[in-house]
């Protein structure tokens, strides 16, 4: 009867040992992988306005300019690039410190332009 329960338990490890290692895996590797915020600039105004992102995990900013060479400014995070129309502009950083940081275009667009703006809230990690 030992030998039946060694042989149980060898065969329940077996079968519980990879599946755990997947889970283990898995969160590790959601732990890592990026935030992807999409956000699109168009005169005057950026969607999504207000996004919210967690500390402590990386984020990357996909822009996409519809009509104008808008510009991204963080100032407090000290992020910047510029916006051309037709091309996917990306920013990766991560942020430790929640709160909220706002940005803004930066490349003069029109009458509205200092409309044109928004906020990035990191949540507690």
């Amino acid at each position: 009867m030992a030998t039946t329960r060694r042989g149980w338990l060898a065969g329940a490890l077996a079968l519980a040992l990879p599946s755990t290692a997947l889970l283990c895996r898995g969160a590790a590797a959601q732990a890592g992988e990026p935030q992807v915020i999409k956000l699109v600039a168009q005169r005057f105004h950026y969607t999504p306005a207000e996004f919210t992102v967690t500390a402590g995990r990386p984020v990357v900013l996909e822009f996409t300019s519809l009509d104008f060479v808008h510009g991204f400014h963080m100032p407090d995070l000290k992020l910047r690039a510029d916006l051309p129309p037709g091309v996917v502009t990306r920013l990766r950083f991560t942020v430790d410190k929640p709160g909220a940081y706002d940005f803004l275009c930066d490349n003069f667009c029109g009458d509205k332009h200092e409309e044109m703006g928004g906020r990035m809230v990191v949540a507690p990690g």
